[in-house]
């Protein structure tokens, strides 16, 4: 029986996860991504803790976007100055299972742009 979209990315998340831990010199970004929204958080794996966070769902990034390639920019670039004033220069990123292309690979751009080392 074949695998559903949803099985599919799950198993690939579980394997990314066998490898990738964040730490609290080098916290991992996750990402996840609906059919509408984008969202991302830095988190301390260690403690359990959520560092920083991000979504399209910030008033300034939902009145200013018109396209979601656009408002994963506005997310990547939201979640580096965050991280940036909470003193996180590099983390680990955690695409979540997600093929690191359109929306995933736009967010990861514009956070290495705007100060962040992964």
């Amino acid at each position: 029986m074949a695998l559903t979209k949803q099985d599919r990315r799950l198993r690939i998340k579980r394997r990314i996860r066998k490898s990738i831990a964040g730490t609290a010199e080098r916290p991992r970004m996750s990402v996840f991504r609906s059919n509408k929204q984008i969202s991302v958080q830095i988190i301390d794996d260690l403690s359990g803790k959520t560092i920083v966070a991000a979504s399209s769902l910030i008033k300034d990034i939902a009145e200013k976007t018109t396209t979601k390639l656009e408002q994963a920019e506005l997310v990547g670039q939201a979640i580096a100055e965050k991280a940036v004033a909470a003193g996180i220069t590099s983390v680990v990123f955690d695409r979540n299972g997600y093929l690191y292309h359109g929306r995933i690979k736009s967010l990861a751009d514009a956070a290495r742009n705007s100060g962040l080392k992964f």
